[in-house]
């Protein structure tokens, strides 16, 4: 095939996931439900626990989640018009050198960095700063992993042989240099896609240090919800894509980029939980 053939096909293709991207819905209504998180829910010291929240069954009240993670095009878009988050520019507090390593320039995306493809090498501060512009924010951790726990089929998959495989797989295999385009992945049951398949994603409270450096009167939250050396607290040790998740968010810091870390959206609903 010649390179002038291939790259037609290249262009055709890129205009065809960035149409199919524009005609897509934002976000998805997730409806309020329980999951069965990996470790027990994090209190404070000499709290209560009742109803909904006691026991292994965590409550999740309704929200919104992007369907998509964020891409390289909507990032650029984003430092276009914020220019303290280039690059160049941005400080190092907020993002540590790697950041966004794989673009050509402050405001060129080149061959490492399809338009379409999740962008990654963004700190926890940069995803929260570009989330905020569009008035959304990160996902919690109970957020995600209700909706990480989708399949195709089945709100809850977390217990199905096939699912689990599936996640596992995709974790085993080494990080391309060029990611696909974003909707690569399949589409749970709530209409989300690439929740397991393309990139891991940042979450709100990824780190306890994160919870108790916004506010002091956090700092007696259980550090066992997210340090995944604390496994006496865990509820489920069959899930080792769970414990893979824990285990990588407990490493991070909120400067840190890493070359298959995105992030995407939630947007709070008003309806109180029943």
């Amino acid at each position: 095939m010649s390179l002038t053939r291939t790259t037609a096909i290249a262009v055709v293709l890129a205009v065809a996931s960035a149409t199919a991207l524009a005609s897509a819905p934002r976000r998805v209504s997730v409806p309020e439900g329980t999951y069965r998180p990996l470790y027990r829910a994090p209190q404070r010291a000499g709290a209560k626990v009742s109803g909904r929240d006691a026991g292994p069954q965590r409550h999740v009240p309704s929200f919104e989640m992007d369907v998509y993670p964020v891409t390289n095009a909507e990032f650029l878009a984003f430092v276009r018009d914020h220019p303290e988050w280039q690059r160049s520019r941005v400080s190092r507090l907020f993002a540590d050198a790697s950041y966004l390593r794989h673009w050509q320039g402050d405001l060129e995306l080149g061959p490492d960095a399809p338009p379409s493809s999740p962008v990654v090498y963004v700190s926890w501060f940069a995803a929260r700063a570009y989330l905020k512009d569009v008035g959304e924010q990160l996902p919690t951790v109970d957020q995600w992993e209700y909706v990480g726990a989708a399949s195709a089929t089945a709100r809850d998959a977390s217990r199905t042989p096939a699912f689990l495989d599936r996640v596992r797989e995709w974790y085993g295999r080494p990080t391309p240099d060029r990611l696909p385009a974003v909707g690569s992945t399949f589409r749970n049951v709530y209409g989300v896609r690439d929740m397991h398949g393309l990139v891991w994603e940042w979450t709100l409270d990824f780190n306890s240090s994160l919870v108790t450096g916004e506010s002091r009167a956090d700092g007696s939250l259980e550090r066992s919800l997210y340090c995944g050396s604390e496994a006496a607290g865990a509820s489920d040790f069959e899930d080792y894509a769970a414990f893979m998740r824990y285990a990588f968010r407990s490493s991070l810091e909120a400067r840190y980029t890493v070359s298959n870390l995105g992030f995407r959206g939630v947007l709070a609903t008003t309806r109180p939980a029943r």
